[in-house]
């Protein structure tokens, strides 16, 4: 008889860790255990464009592990860069500053030129509220402080530029941070109470007399529950007229669009 072929392999030992283009960066979570922040081994751009470019168009403070992700740089790196940043900043007096606040870093005006964007928000800015901008600023006038995520909730659409259009007017403000959550919550400020022409929020009309009562609701419900679906009826299938069928018969939309002709 022929020998079997020895089906046990050797051990192929401890597997080294992949080395390859993707990689990951381990930081310490808040309650110790270690989190992976994916990265890139070449970096996908020069690292103080890359940093200021995402800067700018974010709407809330980023994280150094958070840009380190974006840009492909380690986040020591990027620390360094961010600092370099800042205080290059400072000592060219730009009209703008970086700080870390909140635990993430984002663009602000510097204080001394607080009148001179005052003046352009509240003196230049005439033009009527749209709408939508109108149904935003009461939610937050009713919700205060309510974070922007809140806010679309409640709208059902996304206003990140209703709100940056309240935030410029002058209408409403960052009220802090939610503790759970992390996100920049917002309100109204005293400008908004003098537009409106009341001293404080507790003077605002109450809700409730505009809204439906809840046994309107609960009789609407139960008349859709009770109401059987009717089926449709069959139609009786009937023969052409004509030898050749119609070239507008059967299922689907009508080429007039369904409507009668005059």
């Amino acid at each position: 008889m022929s020998e079997q072929p020895d089906s046990t392999q050797p051990d192929p030992g401890p597997v080294e860790a992949d080395t390859g283009p993707d990689t990951a960066i381990h930081t310490e979570n808040d309650n110790g255990t270690d989190a992976a922040i994916d990265t890139l081994d070449v970096a996908v751009a020069e690292l103080r464009p890359a940093l200021e470019a995402i800067l700018m168009v974010s709407d809330e403070p980023l994280g150094t592990v958070r840009l380190a992700s974006v840009v492909g740089h380690p986040v020591e790196d990027v620390e360094t860069a961010l600092q370099a940043l800042a205080g290059e900043y400072a000592e060219q007096r730009r009209g703008f500053e970086l700080r870390n606040v909140g635990g993430g870093w984002r663009y602000y005006t510097r204080d001394e030129y607080a009148a001179v964007v005052e003046g352009f928000v509240l003196d230049g800015q005439q033009a009527r509220l749209t709408q939508a901008a109108l149904e935003t600023l009461a939610v937050v006038a009713y919700k205060q402080p309510v974070s922007r995520a809140r806010v679309s909730a409640i709208r059902g659409v996304n206003v990140d530029g209703v709100m940056r259009t309240l935030l410029t007017r002058g209408l409403v403000e960052e009220a802090g941070q939610d503790h759970e959550t992390g996100a920049n919550l917002y309100r109204t400020t005293g400008y908004f109470l003098e537009r409106i022409g009341v001293t404080s929020i507790d003077e605002l009309p109450e809700l409730a007399p505009y809204l439906p009562d809840m046994e309107d609701f609960e009789d609407e419900l139960a008349e859709m529950v009770s109401t059987p679906t009717p089926e449709p009826e069959a139609q009786p299938e009937t023969a052409p007229e004509h030898g050749h069928p119609s070239p507008h018969s059967g299922d689907g939309t009508e080429p007039d669009g369904g409507t009668e002709p005059s």
